[in-house]
This record gives structure tokens, sequence and C-alpha cells, in this order.
């Protein structure tokens, strides 16, 4: 089978120089707002689905909470096990497939981490999967881009000098995707990766937590937890409960 665009792109050391804005600092943020909000018990374990390199799960899990981390990039787990203790574990894991069964209080999926599928039945079984993990009435944290703001507002091209690289970023809208393409030398060799990722609305998402046994109990629009604005808000975050 052909490589997929978040298989080579997130496995890449370049998609940490490009996305290196995003800091513990931010993470942290939204992890304290989060927290706050939802008030995990101090015996609760928590899920990080699609975690990357482990940003919010170590944040996590140095506020005392068990976290387990998974993600698909091997590279990137193979950086988050260096944070490794009793309580804290990484593994390399495609949210499709099953995991643990009825054993998380909370699952988190965070920062855009959903949507780079093809197929309808994929983002299906992620949240099926989702949903097994989770204990019975366990919460699940799903943080989106907000669709609606970036059709009104999308850049086509932009450029990006990080670290001496010069990335060049052309962004259209096919289809029911926001696609990207990331086009860079470095040491003399040319390179070009691409995000494909689907404009869900909040409608898709109703239906899809409806379809998969989740009941939306808040949403959100940002990392300080205001409530959410379709035309203003960055961010679109679901707090949802497992319900069957």
């Amino acid at each position: 089978m052909p490589t997929k665009w978040f298989q080579s792109w997130f496995n890449s050391p370049y998609y940490h120089i490009l996305y290196h804005q995003r800091n513990d600092e931010e993470a942290e943020l939204f992890m304290d707002n989060l927290c706050a909000f939802l008030k995990p018990s101090e015996q609760a374990r928590l899920f990080d689905i699609a975690c990357g390199r482990g940003r919010h799960a170590i944040y996590l899990n140095k506020k005392g909470y068990d976290v387990t981390g998974i993600d698909l990039s091997q590279a990137n787990i193979r950086f988050a096990k260096d944070f490794e203790n009793e309580h804290l574990h990484f593994f390399v894991h495609d949210m499709r497939h099953l995991f643990y069964i009825n054993y998380f209080e909370f699952a988190f999926n965070l920062f855009t981490s959903f949507g780079y599928f093809d197929r309808e039945k994929d983002h299906l079984k992620a949240l099926k999967m989702f949903h097994k993990s989770l204990k019975p009435g366990g919460i699940l944290v799903l943080d989106y881009f907000n669709t609606a703001k970036i059709k009104n507002q999308i850049v086509a091209q932009e450029q990006k000098t990080i670290e001496g690289i010069d990335f060049h970023i052309s962004k259209q809208i096919t289809g029911n995707k926001i696609m990207k393409s990331i086009a860079f030398e470095h040491h003399g060799k040319q390179f070009g990766f691409k995000e494909e990722v689907q404009a869900f609305s909040l409608t898709d998402f109703e239906q899809m937590f409806s379809q998969t046994d989740f009941e939306i109990l808040h949403l959100f629009g940002d990392y300080h937890l205001n409530t959410f604005n379709q035309e203003q808000s960055d961010r679109i975050i679901f707090i949802c409960k497992k319900i069957s």
C-alpha cells in the first residue's frame, strides 16, 4: 500500500521545524483549562490519541495523572518514550484499531488530529475505537480547526523562514478537503509534503457523534474555553460523553 501523507509528514523532522510555534506553553494552558473544567479525579486514567511527541500527555502526567499516548509515527513515539515512567506510557498505534476496552475515564484527540482519512467509515471506525476505550460515561475531548472560519479566511500562498529554511506553503479547498502543500529546499535537496484534512462542519461532527454513541455536552471555540462562534472562533472543541 502507498504511504499516506500523514505517515511520511509526521515522521519527518521538518514537520516539527515548521510547527515549532506549537509550544509547551500553549499546550499547558489548554490542559490547565480543561482539567479545571473537567475535574478528573486523582485516580483517573487519561488517553491521548494521536499524541505526537507527547507534549499534552507529558504535562498531564506532571499534574499527577496516569496517561497513555498513542501515535502512528514511530519517530514521535521514539521521542516521547524518553519521558515514560510508571504512570506515563506511549505506543505506536493506529487510532482506527482497537486498543484498550472500558479502561479510560477521559480520552483526548487534540490539535486537529482527526479528519485525515479518505473514507467516512474510517473516521467512524476511529470514533468507535475512542468510544470502546472509555469507561461507561467517559468523556471525549476532540479539538478541531473551525472549518467555517478557514473557508472564509484561507490564505492561498505564504512563505515562512524557520531555521534558515524557506517553507513555501499553498492552501486550497478541494471538494470536502482543506489541502496544504509544503515545498522547500534544504542542504541542496528539494522536499515536498502535503496535508489533506477533511473540512468537517459542526453538522458533520454532530452526525458522526450520533452514529458512534457520543453525546455532545459542551462546545468551546478556543483554548481559553470561550463559547464557540462559527464565524470568529479558531477552534471547535467538543466535550462528549460516552452513551450506550
